[in-house]
């Protein structure tokens, strides 16, 4: 597993995308969407309510599991806050 760690952002490659996530209690639900392993029917959301398909994860901020989409307003937003 390839972990890139940097001022409270966990990043990885796509082949450690799942391991990461369970490490976290997160799956990914037939439909491609991370949800939580404990209630599958419970998806995980961005800060901005924003369900996140496998796909589009991005990675993990720190404070209380923040969860980052892979588009560039995403990305945008995080380079901001980091800042």
């Amino acid at each position: 597993m390839t972990l890139k760690f940097q001022r409270g952002v966990i990043t990885f490659d796509e082949a450690s995308r799942r391991e990461v996530l369970s490490f976290f209690g997160k799956t990914i639900d037939s439909e491609g969407y991370l949800v939580e392993i404990e209630n599958p029917n419970l998806k995980v959301i961005t800060q901005e309510g924003e369900e996140i398909k496998e796909e589009e994860f991005a990675g993990i901020r720190n404070g209380s599991e923040i969860y980052i989409k892979s588009d560039l307003p995403s990305l945008i937003e995080l380079i901001d806050k980091l800042s």
